[in-house]
């Protein structure tokens, strides 16, 4: 069996646990669903009614990080207070994660994103704390949505 981190993010989710996981090994290299263990039949059990087929534990490994997850219901909802910093190496890398990531145009800023399942993620260069050289690098981040690495560099000249 393989060795997992001893600290792990877990993610609630209203019943979209499963589509998420698959949903989130596509986006992301060298991910994979370790397991999915499903809410038991609500004729056992009257407290999962309504949860039969759900992912009572689902565990997956995204790009090295391992996450687990569960449908839990509407009672909790992702907020941008935690998110997901994904380190990019250029400008394509960005813009592959940032198209497949951003759903809420909405939540946009300097980088940050919102998915379709509502979690966050900062889609950012690998190398953002040297291209924030000065106010005038700041201040052009703070104005884009996604980041584009070209107008960091021209600010910072």
């Amino acid at each position: 069996m393989a060795h997992l981190a001893p600290i792990q993010p877990c993610l609630w989710f209203d019943g979209d646990a499963r589509e998420a996981m698959e949903y989130y090994v596509g986006v992301f290299p060298d991910s994979a669903i370790r397991s999915i263990e499903e809410y038991p039949d609500e004729a056992i059990d009257p407290h999962f009614a309504g949860m039969r087929g759900k992912v009572l534990n689902g565990s997956f490994t995204l790009d090295g990080v391992d996450f687990v997850c569960l449908d839990g219901g509407p009672l909790f909802r992702f907020t941008e207070a935690i998110s997901f910093v994904v380190t990019c190496g250029d400008q394509d890398e960005i813009d592959r994660y940032w198209a497949a990531l951003s759903h809420v145009p909405e939540a946009e800023q300097c980088g940050w994103c919102k998915d379709r399942f509502g979690l966050s993620w900062q889609i950012v260069p690998r190398r953002m704390a040297e291209l924030l050289s000065g106010p005038a690098v700041i201040q052009v981040m703070m104005r884009q949505k996604k980041i584009i690495i070209a107008e960091l560099e021209a600010a910072g000249r």
